[in-house]
């Protein structure tokens, strides 16, 4: 895997879109290449970026009430639930056991204060009241004796099956847990392509390379430096760099084809002794890119072929290509 597909994988894992399979390569890359790991970082901290760009919007306040509501009509009457839903009838026993166990769902995690379970118990209170004065009306004019009114549950429940709970307190205590994560970061994406950026804009933001990015936050630097030196077959590298940013760029052309278990190595020889500074490929002799670490002074920057993965023991096996001494690092 060379750098460019590494940075897709890094932008799809940071809007946590990547595959099962994606997942592994991913991880396997970045084994292989810790170099990477600030790659992974930058998607990371882009994404983040974005989700935190803009205020959480609420849900509608109606919209609990709506779902509570839902859960009580298939609660009373299942079957025509079902048959309306397209899905094969129910028996009551079970549908009432799911609903129940919902309604004491909910009622466990709202957590309504004692004020709140006592409005629903006057609540219930009046509507007995309002109902046994209704039968009685109907029985003094059909001059019959009224029926009894059914049975009812404990009052707390019934109450929670006739009327969803005060959409106030829901919101008041559930506000802040609509909004989080990755959703936090769909909404931020939504907003910006409303204000005019585009899908495409977006993408491009996330998935330039690296090394792209890092090379331009460098030139943009007041205190950028670049240093140049030939290739040992031709072609050049230059070596860019700003302390002020602290990291550092290589742009080489004209590299030499090398086999498919070979890989270009960074290193910096600091007071004599390389330290590798990571690995890269090459697509057509060219190559862009950015160092593990800062160049200092008195530091050479060469690279060499080394096998994939990089030197096994730390060392360069090869002559450099090129190796770089910035006169003022």
């Amino acid at each position: 895997m060379n750098i460019q597909e590494f940075a897709e994988l890094s932008a799809g894992r940071a809007l946590g879109a990547l595959s099962d399979d994606d997942e592994r390569a991913f991880q396997e890359a970045l084994r292989l290449h810790p170099e990477w790991q600030g790659i992974a970082d930058l998607d990371v901290e882009t994404a983040a970026a974005l989700g935190e760009s803009v205020a959480p919007v609420a849900p509608p306040l109606a919209a609990r009430s709506q779902i509570l509501g839902r859960i009580r009509g298939a609660r009373e009457t299942p079957d025509a639930v079902a048959s309306d839903a397209g899905f094969a009838p129910v028996s009551a026993a079970g549908a009432a056991g799911a609903a129940g166990a919902a309604a004491d769902d909910v009622n466990d995690t709202v957590a309504l204060d004692r004020e709140s379970r006592a409005r629903l118990r006057e609540a219930f209170a009046a509507d007995q009241a309002r109902a046994a004065d209704e039968a009685d009306a109907a029985a003094e004019a059909a001059g019959a004796e009224p029926p009894p009114l059914p049975e009812t549950a404990a009052p707390e429940e019934a109450a929670l099956r006739a009327a969803a709970p005060p959409t106030e307190i829901i919101q008041a205590i559930q506000r802040k847990n609509w909004t989080r994560g990755l959703f936090a970061l769909v909404a931020s994406i939504a907003l910006l392509v409303g204000v005019g950026w585009g899908v495409g804009a977006i993408t491009d933001a996330l998935r330039t390379p690296p090394e792209i990015a890092t090379l331009a936050q460098i030139e943009a630097a007041p205190d950028a430096q670049e240093a140049s030196g030939e290739l040992s077959g031709g072609g050049q590298a230059t070596l860019h760099w700003s302390p002020s940013v602290g990291e550092a760029v290589i742009v080489a052309s004209g590299l030499p084809a090398i086999d498919s278990d070979r890989t270009f190595e960074l290193w910096f020889v600091r007071d004599g002794t390389p330290i590798s500074a990571g690995t890269f490929d090459a697509a057509d002799g060219e190559a862009t890119a950015v160092l593990a670490g800062d160049v200092q002074v008195g530091d050479t920057v060469a690279v060499t072929v080394e096998q994939a993965g990089g030197a096994p023991d730390g060392a360069p096996t090869t002559d450099p290509l090129v190796a770089i001494t910035p006169a003022d690092a």
